[in-house]
């Protein structure tokens, strides 16, 4: 299907699968847009009563406060493994953790890789933002050569740590995976200095509903959303918008990584 040819449905106004309460996220941030995506696609799909979300430790780590559906809290970097457990003790329910950087592509490496390799049903959505959110703006995995933390205060140096890692190539470098994809969330600049793109949100939201109809097929799905942090950034929002764009976007390329059963095809 090109381009041209995608057609993006949204849902305006309040869902049922959100609480309603306010969020603690930061101002600018896409944690806040993937947590309505999610709730859109468990109203559209009519599964909120049989849905198990696994909170991970990270920015996330509040999202069963504000997604109305069952919840488990996982430890540090442990999601996947919990997920496993859920999904196999309770085959009927579906189940998914959103992550961050940190807590997936360091902390919990092993147990996403494993739970790839398996093919376990099960969906992850991973936040990367290049950097620990919420414990204190630390280099992650995902870093870019040259950015400022509170561990790199000089930016960076990957010949001492190595480059950055890029998680939905590696999952999808895996054969038990079912669904990888990249989506690119925040709003794009556009020529206009007032004007933003904000296709990324629309395609954030198809991602999102193919990623729980794979588990549903009995896959393994897999999506991340490049993201911004412009607290830990120290920015401004619009200028974490920016720099996403001209930094993590080509670092981290959205797009279509796995798709077994076809799912974007629709």
């Amino acid at each position: 299907m090109s381009a041209a040819e995608i057609r993006y449905e949204t849902t305006l106004g309040a869902l049922p699968t959100l609480t309603g309460k306010p969020t603690h996220y930061c101002a600018g941030c896409e944690h806040g847009t993937l947590t309505r995506l999610i709730a859109a696609a468990l109203d559209d799909l009519g599964v909120r009563e049989r849905t198990v979300m696994v909170s991970s430790v990270g920015c996330s780590v509040l999202a069963h406060e504000y997604i109305n559906v069952d919840a488990v809290q996982a430890p540090h970097g442990r999601a996947p493994a919990v997920l496993t457990g859920l999904k196999r003790m309770l085959p009927d329910r579906l189940v998914f953790s959103v992550q961050g950087d940190g807590d997936a592509v360091s902390i919990g490496l092993l147990e996403l890789l494993y739970a790839a390799n398996r093919g376990e049903p099960i969906t992850i959505f991973l936040v990367n933002n290049a950097i620990y959110g919420m414990t204190g703006g630390q280099m992650a995995p995902t870093t870019p050569a040259g950015m400022v933390t509170t561990t790199t205060p000089h930016g960076r140096d990957i010949a001492q740590t190595g480059r950055p890692i890029d998680a939905a190539r590696l999952v999808a470098s895996l054969e038990g995976p079912a669904y990888v994809k990249r989506v690119f969330l925040p709003v794009r600049p556009t020529a206009s200095p007032d004007l933003y793109n904000a296709r990324g949100a629309l395609e954030g939201e198809r991602a999102v509903r193919n990623a729980f109809e794979v588990q549903q097929r009995g896959g393994f799905a897999f999506v991340e959303f490049v993201s911004t942090c412009n607290i830990n950034w120290k920015m401004s929002i619009l200028e974490s918008k920016r720099y996403a764009a001209e930094v993590l976007a080509p670092l981290y390329p959205e797009g279509l990584y796995r798709d077994r059963f076809g799912v974007e095809a629709r």
